[in-house]
């Protein structure tokens, strides 16, 4: 009999950790498994919940674990499907700038991966949250290998230096960004100025076209809903859906889910019911 082979990865998702609650990989990797993607979590914090709850413990992930954790997946020959790898939130800029020769060693053998980084950062509420030295380490490391980016208005803003707050702004702000390996820019929360009260919107953007997406707005700001938006596009990509289209589905998605966390009352983001 041969010997069993290794799991077929086809997707590394790095993102936070939380015990309770639904950011990061605890809300990617159930969405991208949906999609029926073998999914390795490759978390950069584990924390207890997040940060806006009273306690809270836990923190970054010692380089050398992150490190092992990444070179391992090499070790173990699990890469050989690869087809994309998901970025969140990192935490700390050593673990951009590790992530970043990883993924520089890993590229010579698979030439096509999709790397979609949500550059994580803050808010337009909140301001930065995050070590303000991962700012230059996402764009130093990162946003020149990705295929694509997911960040919000704010992040956009953070990443350029440029005003986001019109749609025009945001398009002339996310045009920067695609250099490199960089095909096209997906701003949420994109261009605040131009919102009515029921809705926000989402651009679509890369270096011939633009679309705008306007979606509800509901009365609800469960966290994660970056992390499951960034996971469900990465999942209607590799089901072959071009960008445009990838991003209207997975607004939707991330509706969907507002929706039956509204309906079951929870303070935290829930997937609706698996058809």
């Amino acid at each position: 009999m041969n010997d069993p082979g290794p799991l077929p990865l086809d997707v590394v998702s790095i993102m936070s950790q939380v015990v309770y609650g639904h950011v990061g990989n605890s809300i990617a990797v159930p969405r991208l498994c949906r999609a029926g993607l073998h999914v390795a979590a490759v978390p950069t914090v584990v924390l207890s919940n997040t940060p806006h709850y009273p306690t809270m413990h836990g923190g970054a992930l010692p380089l050398d674990w992150f490190q092992g954790y990444l070179d391992d997946l090499t070790a173990r020959d699990a890469l050989r499907r690869l087809r994309a790898v998901v970025v969140g939130f990192l935490g700390n800029a050593a673990q951009a700038q590790a992530l970043g020769r990883w993924l520089e060693r890993i590229r010579p053998d698979h030439p096509d991966l999709m790397l979609i980084v949500d550059p994580v950062i803050g808010d337009h509420d909140h301001g930065i949250y995050v070590d303000p030295s991962l700012v230059d380490a996402y764009r130093d490391h990162l946003v020149g290998q990705a295929r694509g980016l997911t960040p919000n208005g704010f992040e956009l803003a953070q990443l350029t230096g440029m005003p986001v707050d019109g749609i025009d702004d945001a398009i002339r702000a996310a045009r920067r960004l695609l250099a490199g390996d960089t095909e096209w820019v997906v701003v949420t929360s994109a261009a605040p100025a131009t919102w009515t009260p029921d809705d926000m919107k989402i651009l679509v953007v890369t270096r011939t076209d633009t679309a705008t997406i306007v979606h509800p707005r509901l009365a609800l700001t469960p966290k994660g809903t970056g992390d499951l938006f960034t996971a469900s596009l990465a999942a209607h990509l590799l089901e072959g859906a071009a960008i445009e289209a990838a991003a209207r589905q997975a607004a939707d998605d991330v509706l969907a889910a507002l929706r039956e966390t509204q309906r079951a009352g929870c303070a935290e983001l829930l997937l609706p019911p698996h058809p």
